[in-house]
């Protein structure tokens, strides 16, 4: 049953709202008909009359429907979609595809790369709504029971736990076989190892390895000592971001690498760049750097492939640190264990903790707590003196 009502919009524009009734339990369906500027009132009752029968016949075939039987509809065609989609295919067409948008190239690579390496060949072949946690935590015991790091599992269950939270708020399943899979836990027996940093004696013997390596190491080994910046902030070091004057470099890039997108420059870690102080003995050797590479090369780049303006490939140090550790027997050398190292000497030698997460571009100081505070044993004994100090000193 279809009716009409005369109506004014706020700015005096008639319109008139067209109404079928569906009958009880359904709700009504309207729609707005506008009539053209001019026309008779005998014009309009005629037009209005044919546009609301076929809107009654569009109403009673289905053809036309209400705004909660559209989201309806558009809700269980996503649930059939889901129903034939495999975990691989979700993955490959909406999983993977959205994370492309939101996420950086290293974090979407390393997505992929579990996915592939992990869930694929154990789940990939299942509809999604089939997969039940039972098979979730059945994948996550192999890959423990293969002898593969902790940190490997957790990273599987974390990819695991993104793509089933999307399926399931974007209505793609009705529920999240994740709900019911605890986060995995150590194997037995496994030791899960602090943070790594080198003592002050070992800082010592890589700068005596130093001075018998080609200047651009020095400088860029250096650099990572006495300031705690990433490797990838390193190579991106452009001779503008160095104030020689003020003796400071602004830290405003992030090399990166991967398979699939190659060397390309991106943001510190952090999004926003910061400026830090460097020892004026790192701005000696950058000095003499910049004259030596200018000998062979103009680049606006400070760390650059040998002979040529092109920037190092940020993989370059890597390779760089495992030679050198086999030269003068430093263990575990690598990029990162510096980085570890400046915030765990400073911070035990009575830095706070705001100065050095700032330098290290932390967004949160927590994190520098959690992951970089190593307490030695010298260290450690001397919080035993100030306590029993501050102990004598009330009984004075």
């Amino acid at each position: 049953m279809a009716s009409t009502i005369k109506r004014t919009t706020k700015s005096g524009q008639i319109f008139y709202e067209i109404q079928v009734s569906r009958g009880r339990g359904r709700s009504k369906l309207t729609k707005r008909w506008y009539p053209p500027d001019g026309w008779s009132k005998r014009a309009i009752d005629r037009e209005l009359a044919k546009v609301t029968a076929e809107f009654e016949r569009q109403a009673d075939s289905g053809e036309v429907i209400s705004r909660a039987e559209q989201q309806e509809q558009e809700l269980q065609q996503k649930r059939e979609a889901a129903q034939i989609l495999t975990l691989r295919e979700y993955g490959e067409t909406v999983f993977m595809p959205a994370k492309t948008v939101t996420v950086a190239e290293n974090s979407r690579c390393s997505f992929q790369s579990n996915l592939d390496n992990h869930i694929y060949p154990a789940l990939g072949d299942l509809k999604m709504p089939d997969i039940t946690p039972a098979n979730i935590s059945a994948l996550l015991l192999s890959i423990q029971s293969q002898g593969r790091a902790h940190a490997t599992v957790v990273k599987v269950y974390t990819v695991l736990n993104t793509l089933f939270k999307m399926a399931y708020l974007n209505d793609a399943i009705e529920k999240n076989p994740m709900d019911k899979v605890p986060r995995p836990k150590p194997r037995k027996g496994e030791i899960q190892n602090e943070v790594e940093a080198y003592t002050v004696e070992e800082v010592r013997r890589i700068l005596d390895g130093l001075e018998q390596e080609p200047l651009k190491w020095r400088v860029f080994l250096r650099l990572l000592i006495d300031t705690g910046i990433r490797r990838g902030e390193c190579c991106a070091l452009q001779w503008k971001n160095i104030d020689f004057k003020a003796g400071t470099i602004a830290i405003c890039g992030n090399l990166c690498y991967t398979p699939h997108k190659g060397v390309y420059l991106d943001t510190p870690k952090s999004g926003k760049s910061r400026t830090i102080d460097v020892d004026p003995s790192v701005l000696k050797l950058l000095r003499q750097h910049q004259n030596e590479q200018a000998a062979s090369c103009i680049s606006q780049w400070v760390f650059t492939q040998e002979g040529k303006p092109d920037v190092m490939n940020p993989q370059t140090p890597t390779r760089y640190f495992q030679r050198f550790s086999k030269r003068y027997g430093i263990e575990d050398f690598h990029p990162h264990k510096l980085r570890h190292t400046f915030a765990s000497i400073a911070i035990t030698n009575g830095a706070d903790v705001a100065s050095v997460s700032e330098k290290l571009g932390h967004s949160d100081k927590a994190v520098t707590l959690r992951m970089y505070t190593h307490a030695d044993q010298e260290s450690i004994k001397r919080a035993g003196d100030i306590f029993r100090e501050a102990l004598k000193a009330g009984q004075d």
